[in-house]
């Protein structure tokens, strides 16, 4: 109950006093952005033509799959396109937020 006590008196006492952080604006080196953006493309790009080689192999895995009667071989290659999808999708959006995250912090 102490504990509760204790953090109801610090709430109160920041709500009453002002700003708990003092003013200060962080920013981001400029010769981080450029280095950053460049790793982030060359990973993006290779994760994404690893994803439509993973995409190729699934096709081609339905394609024998279906035309020598393996079930499975075919099932696998769907769950390969699937994946794939996903995966260039994850790697997009990540991409993404990072380039943007650091666009935020920079104010450009």
């Amino acid at each position: 109950m102490s504990q509760l006590l204790q953090s109801m008196h610090d709430v109160l006492t920041l709500a009453a006093g002002g700003p708990a952080v003092p003013d200060f604006t962080p920013t981001l080196p400029d010769a981080l952005k450029t280095p950053t953006g460049e790793i982030l493309g060359y990973t993006a790009g290779g994760g994404l033509s690893g994803c439509v080689l993973g995409g190729l192999s699934g096709w081609a895995m339905i394609a024998i799959g279906h035309n020598s009667e393996r079930p499975t071989l075919a099932a696998r290659g769907k769950a390969a396109i699937v994946s794939s999808g996903l995966a260039a999708i994850g790697i997009a959006v990540t991409s993404g937020l990072v380039l943007g995250l650091y666009s935020m912090a920079k104010g450009s």
